[in-house]
């Protein structure tokens, strides 16, 4: 059966939560991909297979109005958006969140001012390992509220994976979305990355691969979007793919 979450009733609309169930019923397998249909005579709405909150996400709102409820005294911090929702992130900064950075990891408050008994909440995206280590150093706590999406999670695990077989990982997503800036963190820390948004640059690395392209123009070509030390050379010869979820 799967899980429910516990979120704000105005997060809700009775419309779409019949929907989804009546969905979730007749096609527990998501393998019908077909719009739902409301045929209110005069006007008719079609209404897509996957629609509003997903699993990731509710989880995430889930965790934060928990944080919110189970510290009453205590100053919150979101690391950056909660998700990409900014009726979301507006209602919990009403009710007292702050923001650290925003969604290109630019600082809007800096980390010395937390204190080891602030709370702390991971974005759905999750978070750079970097970010953990400096926060870590302020004495601040990241299991309690971590909203990190598990099927980001995943994605983190198998890059790993890949890493100890001794493969590159090429990430597929954009490179400074905060989700692929966590995945290529997590990532190098256990193997080459290299990351690629589209068809155009998969064809573009594909000539690198071959020998059609040289390094130089590897370099140029995907500037910013490889980690330290890669060696095209060398780091294309084994390769294994992850993708950013939301792609």
């Amino acid at each position: 059966m799967p899980r429910t979450f516990k979120l704000p009733h105005f997060y809700h609309s009775p419309v779409i939560s019949v929907v989804k169930h009546a969905r979730r019923e007749m096609d527990a397998r998501k393998r019908d991909l077909s719009p739902t249909l409301l045929d209110f005579g005069p006007v008719r709405f079609k209404i897509a297979r996957h629609f509003g909150f997903c699993y990731g996400v509710e989880n995430a709102i889930e965790i934060a109005y928990q944080a919110l409820a189970e510290n009453p005294d205590k100053r919150i911090f979101l690391l950056s958006e909660i998700i990409h929702n900014p009726h979301v992130n507006e209602n919990l900064k009403e009710r007292g969140v702050q923001f650290l950075m925003d969604t290109a990891g630019t600082p809007l408050l800096p980390f010395d001012i937390l204190m080891p008994d602030d709370v702390v909440i991971v974005p759905a995206f999750g978070t750079t390992l970097e970010v953990e280590q400096a926060l870590r150093a302020r004495g601040v706590t990241l299991t309690a509220y971590n909203t990190t999406c598990p099927f980001v999670e995943k994605v983190w695990r198998r890059s790993e994976e890949i890493g100890k077989q001794e493969y590159t990982v090429v990430i597929h997503g954009k490179r400074y979305h905060e989700e692929t800036r966590a995945t290529f963190s997590h990532a190098q820390a256990g193997a080459p990355v290299v990351v690629v948004r589209d068809l155009s640059e998969a064809q573009a690395l594909a000539t690198v691969i071959s020998g059609e392209k040289d390094a130089a123009f590897f370099f140029e070509k995907f500037a910013d979007r490889f980690s330290p030390g890669f060696d095209p050379t060398v780091h294309l010869k084994r390769i294994g793919v992850v993708n950013q979820t939301t792609m």
